[in-house]
């Protein structure tokens, strides 16, 4: 398997990757699945996480990266502060990069963070 490098704060990058599993992990089904992935693409690396947790509105998947917003929850519900995803869109974009997520039709999310060689 090739190995793909991107000129990167790897402290920053950790934090990134690791919210984006916890989250997918975090806001699953019971028995869900998470998928994770990296892959060379043109003048970069492309991350795409995705998981099977409940449906999320397409109009609503934009706003999951503002902080302290979090799709609607149940009564007792402890899934944190809604700040995950607004700092992966924060590391993404320190890093030139590009971020988008995709409400998945069964429910839960695709996110794919791209990230260039060199920022």
């Amino acid at each position: 398997m090739p190995t793909v490098c991107v000129n990167a704060d790897s402290e920053l990058l950790g934090r990134l990757v690791d919210n984006l599993v916890d989250n997918a992990v975090r806001h699953n089904v019971d028995g869900g699945t998470v998928r994770t992935a990296v892959r060379a693409v043109p003048d970069g690396v492309e991350l795409v996480v995705a998981n099977t947790g409940p449906k999320v509105s397409p109009a609503e998947v934009d706003a999951l990266f503002e902080p302290c917003h979090r799709a609607t929850r149940g009564a007792g519900d402890d899934r944190g502060f809604g700040l995950g995803l607004a700092i992966v869109r924060s590391v993404a974009t320190a890093h030139h990069g590009k971020i988008d997520a995709t409400a998945n039709p069964d429910g839960g999310l695709t996110i794919r963070v791209t990230l260039p060689l060199h920022y």
